[in-house]
């Protein structure tokens, strides 16, 4: 999953969140050494978000649409398309605005400045600035988004070009993000409870 999904599976610890949020940017094992234990469980929380998505036979199936014209590219480009769907379907999960959760969220990572990986400390300015988390919501923020992701990647990967699939294929991709998405919370509502031991940290059942 991508950036507003993983934001969305944190729950309401805060420390939880940033965790969860530099994950991808976050190697090794020795995280205790690195980060208090709240940012810990929020960076073991990525990869098992990604673990079980990456898993998961309908994610499969999304790849699968597009594997044949960007082959290992496929995956980063169904997390964003999946972060699309979430983005323009956020009312349906979360009863806070799309608008102020990014707002809020944009503060939380600002004040936590000291602990962002320095590759994240040079990002964040730049989605802050085009508001990634809702521009999600538009097939244009998607073009934009990959386009980013491509420009950084070693190799020739094509994504820039991936939002003409989305639009192609919107309404399987749209299925597969619905089917996905509510077994995808309840994996992570479990995994902070197992962990937290406090309901009231959960993630909204809508």
């Amino acid at each position: 999953m991508n950036f507003l999904a993983h934001l969305y599976l944190s729950g309401d610890e805060p420390k939880v969140t940033v965790g969860n949020f530099i994950g991808d940017f976050v190697k090794g094992r020795n995280l205790a050494d690195r980060f208090e234990p709240l940012v810990v469980r929020g960076i073991e929380l990525h990869r098992a978000i990604d673990h079980f998505t990456d898993t998961h036979k309908i994610v499969q199936q999304s790849k699968k649409r597009l594997a044949g014209k960007y082959r290992h590219y496929a995956g980063v480009i169904v997390d964003v398309f999946y972060d699309h769907f979430l983005s323009s379907l956020w009312s349906e999960y979360h009863p806070m605005s799309l608008a102020d959760f990014a707002q809020k969220v944009y503060k939380l990572l600002n004040d936590h400045d000291a602990i962002l990986p320095e590759e994240v400390k040079r990002m964040l300015p730049y989605m802050i600035r085009g508001n990634w988390l809702v521009e999600y919501s538009k097939v244009e923020g998607v073009h934009q988004a990959l386009s980013g992701i491509a420009s950084r990647t070693p190799y020739v990967s094509n994504m820039e070009k991936a939002s003409a699939d989305l639009e192609e294929h919107y309404e399987r991709f749209a299925e597969d993000f619905t089917a996905f998405f509510p077994q995808l919370r309840d994996f992570a509502i479990e995994y902070l409870q197992s962990r937290n031991k406090l309901t009231d940290r959960s993630l909204p059942r809508t």
